[in-house]
């Protein structure tokens, strides 16, 4: 009876780990100036997750993506931006390089975070969350500027690939209706 008490315990410890963990708030991260931080401070808001890189073909949606979080902050919309060098390394500076890079070339207000891998066995725990076997949109990112639309609630609402453009009608329509739902 003992060892069945026992086990139920653990089981029960093992569940109350894993829902704390599946929650994208409570997800462990760094800045981009290294400090350790989570989204907990943005529980309630609308965020845009997006892998950033520097020297990719689609860095120009920087401008588009801080253009829409101007827009639609005030209402909750966030974006954050991940840095990722696993594409063709196309993120090799160093977080303070990366920072500069965003604020002289794109004027990005929005926050950035610590360089981190979305992909493989060194995957961050957020990206497993987005994109891992539990997500409803799972699957590898595929390229830089790879973006999750998450719900007030920490729900994840939509992928978007690649392509997508921030200013595009269906990121926008996308943005608005997640800010619209209470």
């Amino acid at each position: 009876m003992k060892i069945f008490l026992i086990l139920c315990g653990l089981l029960l410890l093992q569940v109350v780990c894993a829902q704390a963990a599946d929650s994208i708030f409570n997800v462990s991260l760094k800045d981009i100036d290294g400090k350790p931080t989570s989204l907990k401070a943005y529980e309630g808001k609308v965020l845009l997750i997006v892998n950033v890189a520097s020297k990719c073909g689609y860095t120009p949606q920087y401008a588009g993506l801080e253009a829409l979080y101007a827009k639609y902050k005030d209402k909750g919309l966030l974006v954050l931006g991940f840095p990722c060098n696993q594409f063709g390394g196309q993120e090799p500076g160093s977080n303070e390089q990366i920072k500069q890079f965003c604020s002289t070339k794109y004027q990005i207000t929005f926050p950035l975070f610590d360089k981190i891998e979305v992909n493989g066995p060194n995957r961050n725990q957020l990206y497993t969350l987005l994109a891992g076997e539990a997500s409803p949109f799972p699957g590898n990112i595929k390229w830089n500027f790879n973006k999750f639309l998450i719900g007030r609630d920490g729900k994840i609402l939509k992928r978007f690939e690649s392509k997508a453009k921030p200013d595009s009608a269906e990121m926008v329509q996308a943005v608005e209706a997640a800010l619209a739902a209470k």
